[in-house]
C-alpha cells in the first residue's frame, strides 16, 4: 500500500482531532510506509503511538510497555497477525486488537475475531475508518470498564445487605428476623417448630440450629415422615429388635439412636399417623425409646426439631393432630415467610443460585437480564425458594449465552402476566386487606389450575405444586375442592 507525502497529510487533515481516546497504540506492520501513515494520522488523532514491524517485535514490545490497542497487519513474515491474535489472546485477553489486510475475505475477517480481534479493516481504508474503529473499540472498552466496575458496586451492596444462615441467603428484613430467632434459640437445648410452606428453606433452617448450637459437633439427622410407609414409620424412628416382625433378622437401630448427641428433624410433622404421636410424646417427655419387639426403655439424648408446611392447630381442631403433642413440640416457633412475601431477595438468591448451578453444570452464565430479573420477581413461586432453583436450572440450560433473558424462562413463568386472560384473575375488596386470606385465595387458585392443567390427577398436580401428595389431599379438604 504505497502511499506518498501528499497524501498522508491529507489524511491527516481529514481526521485531525487532539482529543485523547486511546492512551497508547501499537501498529504493527511490516510496510514501513503504512507504519509511517498510521503513526502521524494516530499521533495526530490524539493518541500515543509505538510500532513494531513484525509479531516477534510486537510481543517485545508489549513485554517493555503495555498498550490499549493494537492495530495490525495479518500478512507480515515470521509470526503473521492471526498467530499473534492468538498470543495476545492468550497473553492479555483485554486487550483490544484490529487486524487489517489488503487479501480480505468475509472468511478471514470472522476468523480473526473467531481468535479475539475486536473489528477487522481492509485496505486500502480512509483514514476516517481506522480512527472510526478505534473509537468505537474504546467506547466498547469504556462500557466494559463501567460494566465491571457497576458490577463490583452492586456486589459489594449485595454483600452489606446480604448474609448467611447456614447455607440460606439472607436478605430481607423478615429473614433477618428469622436469622436472629435460630441465634437466640440455637443456645438452648429446647424443641423447634419450623413452620412454613413447602419450598421456603424448613430443613436448611433447622440445620442451621444445629450448627450454631452446642450440638454442631454431633449428628443432623432428618427424615420426612410423610415419605416412609406408616408401616414401616415406628421402626424407622424408633429402630426394632430381632424377630420383632417378618424379615426383622437382626437387631437394628432407629433414626433417635442415630441421632444421638446430636439432632433430629422430623420434617412434614403433620403426616404423622395419630398412634405414632403418642409414641413421640413420650420420647420428648421421657427421654427414652422403646425398639419395636423390646420392653427395655433406652435412654436418648437428642435435641428435635419439627418442621411442617401444615396448620397443626386447625388438624388439632379436627382431631388429626394431638393437642398435647403439639404443645410440647410448640416451644419455639420459627415461621419462614414464602419467597413471595421477600421478593426483594430474588436478585441474591438468582446470583447464588447461578453461582451453584455453573459449578455444577459446568455452564458460565454471569447472571440475568433486567427484563428476566422483573418477571421472576413478578411470579409468586408457589413452590418458593426450591422452585426458583429449579427456575434457574431450566433457564441454565435454556441459554445460549452469558446473560439469561426472559425466553430462558419456563412457560409458567412467562404466562404469568397473562393470566387474566386464561381466567386467573384474583380480586381482592379494598375493606379486607388480610394477608392470610389472601394467601390462602392465591393457594386455592394455584391448586385449582394445577388440577385444570392435570385433568384432575392429584399425583400429577401435587408434582407440579411441588406439595407431597398428602399436603394436596389436605388443602383440597380445607378448601373444599373436589
Amino acid at each position: 500500500m504505497a502511499v506518498d507525502a501528499a497524501g498522508v497529510a491529507g489524511m491527516i487533515a481529514a481526521v485531525a482531532d487532539p482529543s485523547s481516546r486511546f492512551a497508547r497504540v501499537l501498529v504493527v506492520d511490516d510496510d514501513p510506509a503504512v507504519r509511517e501513515m498510521l503513526v502521524l494520522l494516530l499521533a495526530r488523532a490524539g493518541y500515543e503511538v509505538d510500532e513494531a514491524s513484525s509479531g516477534e517485535q510486537a510481543l517485545e514490545r508489549l513485554a517493555e510497555r503495555p498498550v490499549d490497542v493494537v492495530l495490525c497487519d495479518v500478512r507480515m513474515p515470521g509470526m503473521g497477525g492471526l498467530a499473534l491474535v492468538d498470543a495476545l489472546a492468550e497473553r492479555a485477553p483485554d486487550l483490544t486488537v484490529v487486524v487489517m489486510s489488503a487479501f480480505g475475505s468475509v472468511e478471514l475477517a470472522l476468523d480473526a475475531m473467531r481468535r479475539g480481534a475486536y473489528d477487522y479493516l481492509e485496505k486500502p481504508f480512509r483514514p476516517d475508518e481506522v480512527v472510526l474503529t478505534l473509537r468505537k473499540a474504546e467506547e466498547r472498552e469504556r462500557l466494559r470498564r463501567e460494566n465491571a466496575s457497576l458490577r463490583e458496586r452492586v456486589a459489594e451492596l449485595e454483600a452489606a445487605s446480604t448474609e448467611r444462615l447456614g447455607a440460606m441467603v439472607v436478605a430481607s428484613d423478615a429473614m433477618r428476623k428469622v436469622a436472629a430467632l435460630v441465634r437466640k434459640v440455637a443456645r438452648f437445648d429446647t424443641t423447634v417448630l419450623v413452620l412454613g410452606e413447602s419450598g421456603v428453606g424448613k430443613e436448611l433452617v433447622s440445620r442451621a440450629i444445629h450448627e450454631a448450637s452446642g450440638r454442631a459437633e454431633g449428628p443432623f439427622v432428618a427424615v420426612n415422615c410423610g415419605a416412609i410407609p406408616e408401616a414401616l414409620l415406628e421402626s424407622e424412628l424408633f429402630g426394632h429388635a430381632r424377630g420383632a416382625f417378618t424379615d426383622a433378622r437382626s437387631d437394628r437401630a432407629g433414626l433417635f439412636e442415630a441421632a444421638h448427641g446430636g439432632t433430629l428433624l422430623l420434617d412434614e410433622i403433620g403426616e404423622l399417623p395419630l398412634a405414632l404421636q403418642v409414641k413421640l410424646l413420650r420420647v420428648l417427655q421421657e427421654g427414652e425409646i422403646r425398639r419395636v419387639g423390646e420392653t427395655r426403655p433406652r435412654a436418648v439424648d437428642v435435641r428435635v426439631v419439627a418442621a411442617t408446611s401444615r396448620d397443626l392447630a386447625a388438624m388439632a381442631e379436627e382431631g388429626e393432630f394431638r393437642r398435647d403433642l403439639l404443645y410440647r413440640l410448640d416451644v419455639m416457633t420459627i415461621r419462614i415467610p414464602p419467597l413471595r412475601e421477600r421478593v426483594e431477595e430474588v436478585g441474591p438468591l438468582v446470583a447464588h443460585f447461578l453461582d451453584r448451578l455453573n459449578r455444577r453444570l459446568g455452564t458460565a452464565v454471569e447472571g440475568v437480564s433486567e427484563a428476566a430479573l422483573r418477571r421472576l420477581c413478578g411470579y409468586p413461586f408457589p413452590g418458593n425458594v426450591r422452585e426458583l432453583e429449579n427456575v434457574l436450572e431450566h433457564a441454565v440450560v435454556m441459554a445460549d449465552g452469558p446473560i439469561l433473558e426472559p425466553e430462558h424462562l419456563p412457560e409458567r413463568v412467562l404466562g404469568f402476566e397473562d393470566a387474566s386472560e386464561r381466567g386467573f384473575t384474583l380480586r381482592f375488596s379494598d375493606d379486607d386487606l388480610s394477608v392470610k386470606r389472601a394467601q390462602r385465595k392465591l393457594e386455592r387458585a394455584f391448586i385449582e389450575r394445577a388440577l385444570e392443567r392435570t385433568g384432575g390427577n392429584r399425583t400429577h398436580a401435587a408434582r407440579l405444586l411441588d406439595l407431597s401428595h398428602r399436603a394436596l389431599l389436605y388443602k383440597m379438604k380445607a378448601f373444599g375442592l373436589r
